[in-house]
């Protein structure tokens, strides 16, 4: 009997930005694209087109919606506002090493921002893509950001949000949240497209 694959979700963080190379917190403003990212943006769409989607959903913002149309998935695209970036409140635009000359040690994962989103509100629209994902009867693409994709991988696998820290998630790379037998695994993660594609399992592939 031909064994039929279990529906997968294609998670891709969008392209370089100006601030993604600078290293800034990047929430609600809308930084563009970089060259670098839309080149890297069109990469992926060769190895998009080898698979079918039920659903293809963005970040409202534009440089993640722009990923999703430069990559060939443009004509499909729905906008789903849970998938925007954490929402980092005063530390917008702050890097990392700014932030903790206020505050020693801190991550987004462990402390607070102030004015913005706490990891477990992140959790909760990341709990509402993947429950929408699910749904869908078929692959979904998603097209977000660097610490919402690492929550909703966290999820995907039941973990807390605060489990996101232990997910490296570079701009432009492409992750595929599947499973194995009936528990939920992650397939494919951090994959950089390059000039012959990202190497991405085949949907009929082994588990």
């Amino acid at each position: 009997m031909t064994r039929v694959a279990a529906p997968r979700v294609f998670l891709v963080r969008h392209g370089q930005t100006p601030w993604s190379v600078s290293g800034q917190h990047t929430g609600v403003t809308d930084v563009p694209l970089t060259d670098d990212g839309r080149a890297a943006a069109r990469r992926l769409a060769g190895v998009l087109a080898r698979e079918h989607f039920a659903l293809v959903l963005s970040s409202p913002r534009r440089r993640a919606s722009e990923t999703a149309e430069l990559s060939g998935l443009g004509a499909s695209l729905q906008i789903d506002p849970d998938l925007a970036e954490w929402i980092y409140g005063d530390y917008e635009g702050l890097t990392t090493a700014q932030i903790r000359e206020r505050v020693p040690g801190w991550t987004v994962f462990t402390h607070p921002c102030p004015n913005g989103e706490s990891a477990a509100q992140v959790a909760v629209r990341a709990d509402r893509v993947l429950a929408r994902a699910r749904a869908a009867g078929g692959n979904v693409a998603l097209f977000s950001h660097g610490h919402m994709g690492r929550v909703l991988a966290a999820r995907w696998l039941g973990l807390p949000p605060a489990d996101g820290r232990l997910f490296v998630l570079g701009t432009t790379t492409l992750c595929v949240l599947g499973a194995e037998r009936e528990t939920p695994a992650i397939e494919v993660w951090n994959a950089p497209v390059g000039e012959s594609g990202a190497a991405a399992p085949a949907s009929g592939s082994t588990r």
